[in-house]
This record gives structure tokens, C-alpha cells and sequence, in this order.
């Protein structure tokens, strides 16, 4: 049996939108290696098709002190003789190179690998897509890894393109015990997040409505997520893991969000979503997908496509010109049409 290295060496939200991907290539009777970074192996180890998850913190993919030096080289090294693997689909975004990793790879001794690089590949992939040309790249993220890996050979199978985890069946512990809704209010980066603020006032608005709120986040979140809840929703802020939280997502009734991993967990488990979504990032591409959502904030504000870490805008009207009651109806609208 062919065991295929699949890499995707940065966050859990991005490990997510390649599910597709991976289980095409699972499909074809390989056997799937997902690469992944550190921030991104809890959720490669959740993706259906995957046999096996190896660790590597790449230098040029996530933040990392590790140099690049003679020791990475022999770990990709090891990585590639100890699992096996006898070709590579490399997957990224628009603006990350593939071409540092099929380096380490080649070094390694693959030869067969499958990447899209705007730059000149050379000799280091076999097969290359050209993004612009062969490659559309205003498409959401699952579909641009699914054109990767049917360039490496991949049959997709049409209309299996949503996004998909394995978690326990059972009912997350931490849930209410009737209808809820989840609202998680960290974000990687301040510029795609949503004043803390009217987050609460969001929580606020839910819950004089008469629904429960539950708020999640990260256990560095804490803070944030405690102040959110404030004496009206709940507060699991550092309190699950990440199978735990899927579980939770499953079963709300809907989740307020923005653009961030656990948006597309909550695609993953097929819950509605209410998207607090900055254009610092085009939402064509990272939008949560296969799931209804309902896109709030300003997708035409002057920070569109800056790709901001930081908001550029004074006020950062791009989301905070969304009052808490907008929130609130997007919700509702939502979990009516689930209904």
C-alpha cells in the first residue's frame, strides 16, 4: 500500500478546510501522513483518512524560535524513512510557498510531490499547480486543497466536499441541558476579532431573549471569555479540549463567531454560524463553508485584503459597526431556519 505524505504546517482552522482533500486521497486505498504544525495536529488527529500524524515546527509556515539548520533537515528526514511515505501533496493557502517543504522533502529522497507555487518550482515539484492560471484562487479554501489534491492524481468524488471530524457520539458533558448557543470570542489576531464588548452585550442580548449561552475559548482566553459571559452566559473559557469542544459545537443550536479554527470546527460538526467576519482576509476563501452562515460586518471597509494583523482602521468599524442586536436576529434567524 502507497503511504502519501499530506502536509498542511500551520493552524487548526486550516488543518480543517483540507478534510476534503485528505479523505481523496484516503479514498484512493493510500495511506495518509498528515505534516502538520503544532498549532494544527489536534485537529489533523480528529480528520477522517488520516493513519498517522507526525509534528514539525517549519520555520517559514507558523511562529517558531527553531532555526533551519542541519537538524531540520534530518527530521524531515526521519519523518519520510520512518513513516514510509513514497509521494507528497503539499497544501497551502494563496500566500504560503509549498516550496521550502518539497526542499526538505527532495533532500529527503521523495520525488513524487504535488504543490501550488506561484513561484518557479524548478526541479523540487513533480507536479505544479500554477496559482492564477491553472489554479482559481478567489475559491474557498476546501475546494483550492481539493484542486491539489486531484492535480496529485486524486479522484474527488462530486459533492464530497464538506468538512468533516470524528468525535465521540455522545453529548459533550460541559452542554446545557436544553437548547443552546455558543459564542467564542477569541481570535488569533486583534484585527479579526470582535470588540469584547459587544461580544458581552451579544451574550446579553441572547440571553434576555431566553436563550442559554454558553462562551468558549482558549485556556489564554480566560480573561476574555469570563468578561463576555459576565452573569449571563456560561463560561467554559480553558475548559475543553478540542474534541470536547467539537462536541459542544455539534450540538448548539448555533455559534457566533469569527473568523477563527472554531468556525470551521462548527462547519465540520454541521452547525449554523453567525460570522463576525473582518475583510483583512477575503471571505470567498476562508468563510466557514458547507454550512448555513450568516456574514456579518463591513466586507468592502478600507482594511479589505490588507491581510492586517493589527486593525489599520481607527475603530476598527469593520465589525464594530455591528450592533450586539444585529448579532442577535442573524442567530435567531438561523436557528429558526434549522428548526
Amino acid at each position: 500500500m502507497t503511504r502519501v505524505l499530506v502536509a498542511r504546517l500551520d493552524s487548526m482552522g486550516d488543518v480543517l478546510v483540507c478534510g476534503p482533500a485528505v479523505r481523496a486521497v484516503a479514498a484512493s486505498g493510500d495511506e495518509v501522513v498528515l505534516l502538520a504544525g503544532p498549532q494544527g495536529a489536534a485537529a489533523a488527529r480528529l480528520l477522517p483518512g488520516v493513519a498517522e500524524v507526525r509534528v514539525l515546527a517549519a520555520p517559514w509556515q507558523t511562529s517558531t524560535d527553531r532555526a533551519v539548520d542541519a537538524a531540520l533537515v534530518e527530521e524531515v528526514a526521519a519523518i519520510v524513512a520512518e513513516t514510509g511515505v513514497t509521494r507528497a501533496v503539499l497544501l497551502t493557502s494563496f500566500h504560503q510557498s509549498p516550496l521550502p517543504t518539497a526542499m526538505l522533502l527532495r533532500l529527503a529522497g521523495l520525488t513524487d510531490i504535488t504543490g501550488a507555487s506561484v513561484d518557479a518550482a524548478g526541479g523540487l515539484l513533480s507536479t505544479r499547480l500554477i496559482p492564477g492560471e491553472d489554479l482559481t484562487e478567489d475559491q474557498p479554501e476546501p475546494l483550492r486543497a481539493l484542486a491539489i489534491a486531484a492535480a496529485a492524481g486524486y479522484a474527488v468524488e462530486e459533492g464530497d466536499d464538506r468538512l468533516a471530524v470524528d468525535l465521540p457520539a455522545d453529548r459533550s458533558p460541559a452542554a446545557p441541558a436544553g437548547p443552546y448557543v455558543v459564542v467564542h470570542p477569541g481570535a488569533a489576531v486583534p484585527a479579526r476579532a470582535y470588540p469584547a464588548d459587544l461580544h458581552r452585550a451579544v451574550v446579553a442580548e441572547l440571553t434576555a431573549r431566553g436563550h442559554a449561552v454558553v462562551v468558549t475559548g482558549a485556556p489564554a482566553e480566560a480573561a476574555l471569555t469570563a468578561s463576555v459571559a459576565g452573569d449571563a452566559g456560561t463560561d467554559l473559557g480553558g475548559a475543553l479540549g478540542l474534541a470536547d469542544l467539537g462536541r459542544l459545537l455539534r450540538d448548539a443550536a448555533v455559534v457566533v463567531t469569527g473568523n477563527t479554527g472554531p468556525a470551521h470546527l462548527a462547519a465540520a460538526v454541521g452547525t449554523p454560524i453567525v460570522s463576525l467576519f473582518a475583510p483583512v482576509v477575503p471571505s470567498i476563501r476562508w468563510a466557514p463553508w458547507g454550512v448555513p452562515v450568516a456574514l456579518l460586518g463591513d466586507q468592502q471597509a478600507a482594511c479589505r485584503g490588507t491581510r492586517a494583523r493589527v486593525c489599520p482602521v481607527p475603530g476598527h468599524p469593520c465589525l464594530a459597526s455591528v450592533p450586539p442586536a444585529e448579532v442577535a436576529d442573524a442567530a435567531e434567524r438561523l436557528m429558526g431556519a434549522a428548526a
